[in-house]
């Protein structure tokens, strides 16, 4: 439990400190002065004022990290404040910490592919060699199908079919199609432990015998330098779009009262989930890590008060009406985002908890 929590603390805190480092740097280039960049939130463990003027701390709290901006809250329009420089000054730094977030996604993804990331694989990528621990793994089992009746269950990966290795999908869905009616052992994997099951081939519809599960090619992808950081970058990107119409529909169904379609977790639901990974490797809080440095991006720009993208969107509506909204308005709005947000948090954090009750649970009853 302890070095769940422990790792959970230093990969949010590595996700926020890299985005506040790009506030941090862009507000440097454009002449903005920092008045303190911290790692974790007050109180104070230890400080200095370096010879830039900049106050430099670690506190208490280690959740991310900050950093102070002259002005960032309309209270000096001094010529190095946030507030007196122009909109496109401002605007690069409020991106800066979103982009930075975009940037670590990928370089880990690029790290992971040259030392081998797991990811859904074709017979293209075996037959080239980049694929390790290749495996044939159960998505999905459908109801009133062999596959639940016989305990199939999502995870398990399948390793043969009447003691001939499952070398590939079709070549599997081509065997069970020859065997519509007749019973089949299977041999599976869960947890490390081989399992035997003797399944009777159903007849699926359009020619297609089998026993009811979705399937998918999974393996260790390693790419050469070059290849990992192109395929770690555009991984990035497709990610990113995917992210993106996910937050679209969640926010188009909480506008129009439908249910969510999918699990959100907050901050519990995450540490729990951190724990998990950390059994299955180095390579997998990598791939997490990743994950979550680029949810954290996708977070930041949507154009909700509070955000990066809430700011960015006082910024547009002081150019089109060719002058700023009051700062005791902008102000207020940004207060209540936040204020949602930290409800928002709240409720997230309650329905974890309800969640992976069983989780913790287990974690009191077995406390070594």
């Amino acid at each position: 439990m302890i070095t769940t929590v422990l790792l959970f603390l230093i990969i949010l805190g590595i996700l926020v400190f890299v985005h506040e480092a790009g506030h941090f740097y862009a507000a440097r280039k454009m002449g903005m002065k920092v008045e303190e960049f911290g790692f974790g939130f007050p109180p104070k463990i230890w400080s200095r004022t370096g010879k830039d003027g900049v106050v430099y701390s670690i506190n208490w709290i280690p959740l991310g990290g900050f950093c102070k901006i002259k002005g960032e809250d309309g209270d000096s329009l001094d010529s190095d404040s946030f507030a007196a420089k122009k909109a496109w000054r401002r605007a690069i730094v409020l991106i800066a910490g979103v982009v930075m977030n975009f940037l670590l996604c990928a370089v880990l993804l690029s790290f992971g592919f040259m030392v081998g990331l797991p990811q859904s694989v074709d017979q293209q990528s075996l037959a080239a060699g980049i694929v390790k621990d290749y495996k044939v793994q159960v998505v999905s089992v459908l109801d009133g199908k062999p596959a639940q009746a016989a305990g199939v269950l999502t995870g398990d990966i399948l390793l043969s079919a009447d003691g001939k290795p499952v070398n590939g999908i079709q070549n599997l869905v081509q065997y069970t199609t020859g065997k519509i009616g007749q019973p089949v052992d299977f041999k599976f994997q869960r947890d490390g432990q081989t399992i035997d099951k003797e399944i009777t081939i159903a007849d699926l519809g359009e020619g297609r015998g089998g026993i009811g599960v979705g399937l998918i090619e999974t393996g260790i992808v390693t790419y050469p330098v070059h290849l990992a950081v192109w395929n770690g970058f555009k991984m990035t990107g497709i990610l990113a779009g995917q992210f993106a119409l996910a937050f679209y529909d969640i926010i188009k169904n909480l506008i129009i009262g439908k249910p969510l379609g999918v699990d959100v977790s907050g901050p519990v639901g995450i540490a729990v989930l951190t724990g998990q990974v950390a059994k299955m490797g180095l390579v997998y809080i990598l791939q997490f890590t990743a994950l979550l440095s680029l949810n954290l991006a996708i977070i930041n720009i949507l154009p909700f008060p509070a955000l990066d993208g809430g700011r960015l969107l006082f910024i547009l509506i002081e150019k089109i009406r060719r002058k700023p909204v009051s700062q005791k308005l902008e102000g207020l709005i940004h207060t209540i985002g936040f204020s949602i947000l930290l409800i928002l948090i709240v409720i997230i954090t309650f329905q974890d908890i309800w969640r992976y009750s069983g989780f913790f649970s287990s974690l009191l009853s077995n406390p070594i």
